[in-house]
């Protein structure tokens, strides 16, 4: 009987072991599911009843923006989160986790190129490759702007790849000022205050999600040691600045777009508003369980109890990064002076 039970043990562990696989396999794929479905269909649905009309390709836009804003999260999140971890408490000799930033890289450079075709043909899909202008690209400010991109995306794959990894900020922060530039055209009143809005909250938001899940994926491998719970608090003491920056300049550019006085209205009459509201409302639940993990990682016996959670806070800051792709492409509210 001695010899028998703890093989048993074993083998309901290995079940879990699998089951908990399975879930997070399933968790995956339904997340790339909505990665697909919300920028596609999201158009038509924000659109319905509005007396708006979308842009031809605002599907196909959303979604490549999507990617765009995820890339640069995975690597960010990396350099973000392994520096703290180099001095975090136990065996140094654990290795990290395998880094993802050449993957994030190779799909932004596609995305960017995706991206710049489009500029290429008057913002409309390309059906043809003839109709690809990519010369044209030089002579207009969106042109050189997405073209910077697509060169960035590529550098930064180049660098995640070298020895020293590290120099991927440079090219990854060219892309965030890109698109900084290109949401707020000179033409816009006080384009430079909206950039940097802009700056602020794709670079914090950044940090946020891409540094909760890079710790994720530490702790995976660190789980049980004394560094675990280490990481994990440095995490949760950062990231109420993160949401706070976030929030800020998330409220502060709406309020840029729909002046204070129409807000109400346009939040449920305008696809942006509507598309806004959801937002927000992603962002409140992803607060709470930022909450939730805090105060377990504090009170609970187990203070990686916080995992769960946290895990479902980064299945909902993908959600939310999918809805501001989608945001992107909708047609801009109506601004009366």
């Amino acid at each position: 009987m001695t010899l028998i039970r703890p093989a048993s043990e074993a083998a309901d562990a290995g079940g879990r072991g699998r089951r908990a696989a399975t879930l997070r396999a399933a968790a995956v794929l339904a997340l790339v599911a909505l990665a697909a479905v919300i920028p596609l269909l999201g158009p038509s649905a924000a659109l319905h009843g509005t007396g708006e009309a979308a842009a031809p390709g605002t599907g196909g836009t959303a979604l490549l923006r999507t990617v765009l804003f995820a890339a640069p999260c995975v690597p960010v999140g990396e350099l973000f989160v392994n520096r703290p971890a180099d001095g975090l408490p136990g065996p140094t000799a654990v290795p990290p986790p395998r880094s993802r930033s050449p993957y994030a890289a190779a799909a932004g450079f596609l995305a960017a190129l995706g991206l710049a075709s489009m500029v290429a043909t008057g913002n409309l899909v390309p059906h043809s490759p003839a109709r690809i202008d990519m010369g044209g690209l030089y002579r207009t400010r969106d042109g050189s702007l997405a073209l910077l991109e697509v060169n960035a995306f590529l550098l930064a794959g180049l660098c995640a790849l070298s020895r020293h990894p590290r120099l991927q900020v440079l090219p990854l922060a060219a892309v965030v000022v890109a698109e900084a530039l290109r949401t707020h055209p000179p033409t816009e009143s006080g384009p430079l205050l909206g950039s940097g809005l802009t700056l602020a909250h794709l670079v914090c938001g950044a940090l946020w999600a891409g540094g909760l899940l890079h710790t994720l994926r530490t702790l995976h491998r660190r789980r049980g040691t004394e560094a675990a719970a280490a990481l994990l608090g440095r995490y949760a003491r950062m990231a109420p600045a993160l949401l706070a920056a976030v929030t800020a300049t998330g409220v502060c550019s709406t309020l840029r777009r729909m002046p204070p006085e129409t807000v109400l209205h346009q939040l449920t009459a305008t696809a942006y508003g509507r598309t806004v509201l959801a937002k927000v409302v992603l962002v409140a639940g992803v607060a709470l369980l930022a909450l939730w993990a805090r105060l377990r990682l504090r009170r609970a016996p187990d203070p990686l109890t916080a995992c769960t959670p946290a895990r479902a806070e980064v299945a909902g800051l993908a959600v939310v990064v999918m809805v501001s792709g989608l945001l992107t492409a909708l047609p801009l509210p109506i601004r009366r002076s």
